[in-house]
């Protein structure tokens, strides 16, 4: 039986900002499948912009990304994605070309209804909780049909019950029965490794071995807050 293709391989993969400084060295990990797999390190570490250079928003300095999955990036902050006055017309940007109306509609709503928005396609963004908005930008990669989530701390900015439940949201959609998606979640917080397949750390822009969350979070002393790197 032949071997399922991995969801994403990174291979020597460096990159260093125009200034000189190198975010990235000689980075190399594999995602072998579907689940929910997350990358935990302090400031300044390169997970960041790992995360830019696999979604194809910036072009490594070597080494090579190979990513046969679709990929959707999810900010931190989900106000610098949400661009349209209401839910329903934010996710249509990101709906598959050659759709007709009924078709458009519902795909909306079927991304609205997997993240527990179901009947606001017409509520204005601005009225909606942070924990929404962040559910709302997840729906909005779901629609686009991108099968590799990329997070990058997507639950820095929640409160604790908005955080559970992004958690729990993207842990379901990893698993499910019916084409489970591949997220790979960049974090600063311990207590969430404890919901991924595997983790890894980064340390001086390099990727470590993959390990069970719960050793990882053993290994690590609490680390500093996240901030948005370069």
């Amino acid at each position: 039986m032949a071997e399922a293709t991995p969801s994403l391989v990174v291979e020597r993969l460096g990159y260093a900002w125009p200034t000189g400084h190198c975010a990235l060295n000689h980075c190399n990990f594999t995602i072998p499948g579907p689940g929910l797999w997350m990358l935990v390190g302090g400031n300044g570490s390169g997970k960041s912009t790992l995360l830019r250079l696999i979604a194809g928003l910036l072009t490594p300095s070597r080494g090579c990304v190979q990513r046969p999955l679709k990929p959707a990036l999810v900010f931190q902050n989900p106000d610098h994605q949400l661009l349209l006055p209401s839910c329903g017309s934010d996710i249509e940007l990101s709906l598959p070309d050659g759709l007709n109306p009924p078709e458009r509609r519902q795909r909306v709503e079927q991304a609205l209804d997997q993240v527990g928005l179901s009947g606001l396609r017409q509520r204005p963004i601005h009225s909606l909780s942070g924990g929404q908005k962040q559910r709302l930008a997840i729906a909005g990669a779901l629609a686009s049909d991108a099968q590799l989530l990329l997070l990058d701390e997507p639950t820095a900015l929640l409160d604790e019950t908005s955080q559970q439940e992004v958690l729990q949201l993207i842990h379901s959609l990893c698993n499910r029965s019916d084409a489970p998606l591949t997220a790979l979640w960049i974090t600063h917080r311990l207590d969430e490794l404890r919901w991924c397949r595997a983790a890894a750390l980064v340390e001086r822009g390099s990727v470590g071995p993959w390990q069970s969350g719960s050793d990882l979070e053993k290994e690590l002393a609490p680390l500093p807050a996240g901030r948005p790197e370069g």
